[in-house]
């Protein structure tokens, strides 16, 4: 793995991707974004890894898109730009899509692009101190790629103004828009995310992996017999499973069950 992405993965199965460029506030690269995809998509699949939490190191979480990198596409042909764009398209798909909780992990500043990443993540954490932008229409462009992430997340009302904007807000605003979940005191931070962490370990893995699906399904979707007949086979069939038989053997036995460690 090369210094732009570091990967720690700990013995309670918690995977920590940390965005590893602190010299330019974590700005995203092509390099960091096809790193950082290929990765999640690696441990995606893997049975001991039970949480993925993407991070930063320095200063600030993400200043978004690397302006050297922007120069350089700005004297590409629209075509070239497509498919630079395209990449981190494809990285917001595998976090949006990955079976597994994931959890962001916040600091500093979170600009543009980064934003994207946030709203990918099952469950936002942030710091206090945490200062968010969605800053494109600054230098005359639109949060095209990350805005289906976004505005699910914030709403179409919110992001009229923000996309409009351009304008900073703290961690509370943000919270208030629905971008976060939880704000905390800087020195609170890893605290707060290892006690979410535990939480997400007590549930089935398999379980989780199918309430993300079931989410996609329902959410947005008028309630009609479609809807109300594929949710109950749903709760059929995961009562059905192995790790459903054995939640509820568990729970009657009152012991632990077998995934958790």
């Amino acid at each position: 793995m090369a210094n732009t992405l570091t990967v720690d993965i700990n013995d309670q199965g918690t995977a920590t991707f940390t965005l590893n460029r602190p010299e330019v506030h974590n700005a995203l690269n092509g390099e960091l974004i096809d790193e950082l995809t290929a990765a999640l998509t690696k441990l995606s699949d893997e049975n001991d890894v039970r949480v993925m939490v993407l991070a930063a190191n320095g200063n600030s979480f993400s200043a978004g898109a690397d302006l050297a990198w922007m120069r350089k596409m700005a004297d590409a042909s629209e075509q070239e730009n497509y498919k630079d764009a395209m990449h981190l398209a494809e990285l917001l798909q595998v976090i949006d899509g990955l079976p597994k909780p994931t959890i962001a992990r916040i600091h500093g500043a979170v600009y543009g692009g980064a934003i994207g990443l946030v709203a990918c993540c099952d469950i936002a954490i942030a710091s206090e101190r945490a200062i968010f932008s969605l800053s494109e229409a600054k230098l005359g462009l639109v949060p095209a790629v990350i805005s289906p992430y976004v505005v699910r997340a914030i709403g179409g009302r919110a992001a009229r103004r923000y996309f409009q904007s351009a304008e900073r807000f703290d961690a509370a605003q943000a919270r208030h828009i629905g971008l976060i979940h939880e704000v905390v005191a800087a020195d609170k931070l890893d605290a707060s995310m290892q006690g979410l962490i535990d939480h997400l370990l007590t549930a089935g893995p398999d379980a989780q992996a199918a309430a993300k699906r079931l989410i996609e399904e329902v959410d947005g979707t008028r309630i009609d017999d479609k809807l109300v007949q594929s949710t109950a086979q749903m709760n059929a069939r995961m009562r059905k499973t192995k790790e459903g038989r054995e939640g509820i053997s568990a729970f009657l036995d009152k012991r632990k069950p077998t995934w958790r460690k």
